[in-house]
């Protein structure tokens, strides 16, 4: 095992990694830019470092500053977290020449699922059910395009190949506006990604958001650890997820898991990773696997008592998992709600000082942030400043612990999103389950009328 890890990370997921080596007894080392001097992980650490000013590319996307740092504190191995560098197949390959682990998949896996064409491509070689639409990237042919869309049927998605995250897609309904299309997404692709490669597939017009998560180690063995749902979301990004997906039969579940797994084992994956699924009908269609931790990785680690981060560092210490896939069991429901910095309804950002912080607690009840009462949020960064996770028996139990735990939490000084999880939570049909991933924008877009 290790005796010292580096955490290439800020914000609640390099406190979270934090306590997972501590637990373990590693040593760990934090770095941070100028605007989280006074982070409460940079406080804990055993060792802390600075690496630039607030700008992310200066500090956090800094390679040579955060493999020189673990130079001269002799760590071991790196964590990336989520986010930054965490799926930059470069960085993990500088991270590895320069003679440190790189806590996550090797570079070759990272490129692979990094680029949209290829991960479909062997999720297609692997057996897993992805959305229909070309196997490759689309040719400079206009009457090819055409083509190609005709016999998918419309609505179409452009997607760019190294897109994520919700960006570098456009929607098409009609034929008269493909070709436009193509190209403007093309141009945003190669701003964005430095990728103009793009990709088409059937836009499939209601479906839910399910994950399923992995853990492969570096001895061929792989397993699934479960399902989530993480269909709550606005403009692509997540607010609310839970575990297990509420209405899905148990046998589809099982039957796309097991595929996730034998995917793992085919293309040399080791580490956490998710793949992401739209479901539609009884259908499961691949979209994209995430190589990394989840924000929303404690839902998992609720219904089946397995601490994934832990799971990352002994995977990469060469650590065989330490159960097979009969062994693991999901017990209850969890819901977590992430808690950003921001104007509850419109989404604005709200940084600032924050005079009260008071968190939830009582049974079944875990919050993971580095926030606490004084601590400045800086403007510099995502807006999420922790998430309230609850488990419960049922799902419904869940739910009455997340009302109670929305309702003792007070954070004073800035905005945040609470009172909109306060009335999701009381909403009819999310209480129902199974909303699909526009339900949210339909949802804010009617409360705007009322």
């Amino acid at each position: 095992m290790f005796k010292k890890i580096l955490i290439a990370n800020r914000g609640e997921i390099a406190l979270r990694i934090q306590r997972a080596c501590r637990e373990l007894g590693i040593q760990s080392v934090v770095v941070y830019s100028e605007a989280d001097r006074d982070a409460k992980y940079v406080k804990l650490a055993d060792e802390a470092v600075c690496i630039g000013p607030a700008a992310s590319s200066q500090s956090y996307l800094n390679m040579p500053a955060i493999i020189s740092t673990a130079e001269v504190t002799d760590a071991e191995a790196i964590h990336p977290g989520y986010g930054f560098l965490s799926e930059n197949a470069d960085f993990a390959e500088r991270v590895e020449r320069s003679g440190f682990t790189f806590i996550g998949p090797t570079p070759e896996c990272i490129r692979m699922m990094g680029d949209k064409v290829s991960a479909k491509q062997a999720m297609i070689k692997s057996g897993v059910p992805c959305v229909p639409g070309g196997e490759g990237a689309l040719g400079d042919d206009p009457r090819e395009i055409v083509r190609t869309a005709r016999a998918i049927g419309y609505p179409v998605i452009i997607k760019a190949a190294g897109g994520g995250g919700g960006r570098g897609m456009r929607v098409v309904h009609t034929e008269a506006a493909l070709i436009h299309a193509v190209q403007t997404t093309r141009s945003e692709a190669g701003a964005a990604f430095g990728n103009p490669s793009v990709y088409m597939e059937k836009f499939l017009e209601n479906p839910r958001h399910i994950e399923i998560q992995v853990l492969a180690d570096q001895h061929r063995n792989a397993v699934w650890l479960g399902d989530r749902d993480c269909s709550m979301q606005r403009r692509h990004q997540k607010i609310i997820e839970e575990a297990p997906a509420p209405g899905i039969p148990r046998r589809i579940i099982e039957r796309i898991g097991e595929r996730c797994a034998t995917a793992c084992k085919k293309i040399g994956y080791r580490g956490a990773g998710t793949f992401e699924f739209l479901y539609e009908n009884g259908e499961f269609f691949f979209i994209e696997m995430n190589t990394r931790v989840q924000v929303e990785h404690p839902v998992t680690e609720l219904v089946t008592g397995i601490d994934i981060v832990q799971m990352q560092i002994k995977v990469a210490a060469m650590e065989k998992l330490p159960f097979t896939q009969r062994q693991i069991e999901t017990r209850g429901h969890s819901i977590e709600c992430r808690i950003n910095a921001e104007d509850p309804y419109k989404f604005t950002p709200s940084p600032g000082r924050i005079t009260t912080w008071h968190p939830p607690g009582g049974p079944g009840v875990r919050v993971d942030s580095h926030a606490y009462t004084n601590y400045y949020v800086p403007p510099n960064y995502d807006s999420m400043i922790g998430k309230i996770i609850v488990h419960g028996d049922t799902r419904d139990q869940a739910l009455a612990r997340m009302r109670i735990a929305l309702s003792e939490t007070v954070i004073e000084g800035i905005s945040t999103n609470i009172p909109l999880h306060r009335e999701l939570m009381a909403d009819a049909k999310f209480i129902e389950g199974g909303t699909n991933i526009h339900y949210l924008e339909g949802w804010m877009s009617d409360r705007k009328q009322r």
